[in-house]
Parts: C-alpha cells; structure tokens; sequence
C-alpha cells in the first residue's frame, strides 16, 4: 500500500514536502502520480515521475513551483511545492502505476484509472 503524509496548513507563499511511502511492495518498478482533488472540484493530476526517475511531468499551474522526486532506497516519492498558493488547496494522493507512458517521444502521466495503487490522500490548506 501506499502512504501519503506531510499536508498540513501553511500561509501563501509557504513551502511543504509531501511523501509517498510504500510498503509491501518496491517502488522500484513503478511511476508515481500525485493527484488532488479541491473541494467541489474533480481530482486532477499534478505531477509524475518515470520508473526511472528520469523524466518528470508537470500540469502547467505547478510548473516552476513543485518538484517531483523520488528515493528509491527509501522507497518514497516526493512532491515539493514552494511558493503555494490559496488554489493549491486540496487533499493530495499518490499513486503507482508498473509503466511509463511515452507521446511521441515526450512522457506523460497515466491516466488516472490505470493506476494501481492509491494513498489514502494528506490534506493540504493554504491560506491567503
């Protein structure tokens, strides 16, 4: 299972780091998705890292604020985001799917429901 932890309530402008640590299984073989869902609002995807760690993806509203990484001794994903703001809002998960997925030659998240494992999500507030 996966085990997403670090949300909490920051001032706009502030800094958190979220973890996605799995247990019984290795992340080794797997991409991470980071996914949130705002209040009222569909869950959206923010962010992916390849199985390889290599290649990253970034939904544009993140883009230059958040960084995906991951720890593979440690068997976590990481999702720093700095400079947040009040629309960050939103209960963050992590997820794992065994594959990359390539558009011509540029990689992209999975969809959603193609992902295998899912946290239980980590609350993050910021407010203005």
């Amino acid at each position: 299972q996966l085990q997403a932890s670090g949300g909490g309530v920051v001032q706009a402008g502030g800094s958190l780091r979220l973890s996605c640590a799995a247990s019984g299984f290795t992340l080794d073989y797997y991409a991470i998705g980071w996914f949130r869902q705002a209040p009222g609002k569909e869950r959206e995807g923010v962010s992916c890292i390849s199985v390889s760690g290599y290649r990253t993806y970034y939904v544009d509203s993140v883009k230059g604020r958040f960084t995906i990484s991951r720890d593979d001794a440690k068997n976590t994903v990481y999702l720093e985001m700095n400079s947040l703001k009040p629309e960050d809002t939103a209960v963050y998960y992590c997820a794992a799917i065994g594959k990359d997925v390539y558009y011509s030659g540029t990689y992209y998240c999975s969809r959603e429901y193609e992902y295998t494992y899912w946290g239980q999500g980590t609350l993050v507030t910021v407010s203005s």
